[in-house]
C-alpha cells in the first residue's frame, strides 16, 4: 500500500506546480519536498518525450549572446 506522504505528494503534484507550492507554503520539510518533486515528473514515455524537446525560449536566446560578450 501507498503511504500517507506519498498519496499526498501525488495529489499535490498532480494540481499544483511545484513553485507555487513553494511561494506559498514557508516551511516544507526537505522529504516533503522530495516526494513531491518526485510526483512531479510526467510518467509516460509521451510526456517525457514532450516535455525533454522543448527548445529555450527567445529571451533565454537573447540573452544568452549579450552574457558571452561580458
Amino acid at each position: 500500500p501507498e503511504s500517507l506522504l506519498d498519496a499526498a505528494a501525488k495529489r499535490v503534484a498532480g494540481s499544483w506546480a511545484f513553485e507555487r507550492v513553494e511561494g506559498r507554503f514557508q516551511r516544507i520539510p526537505e522529504p516533503v519536498q522530495r516526494r513531491i518533486v518526485y510526483w512531479s515528473f510526467p510518467r509516460s514515455e509521451r510526456q517525457i518525450c514532450m516535455y525533454s524537446s522543448f527548445q529555450p525560449g527567445r529571451a533565454a536566446a537573447a540573452a544568452s549572446p549579450a552574457s558571452a560578450a561580458a
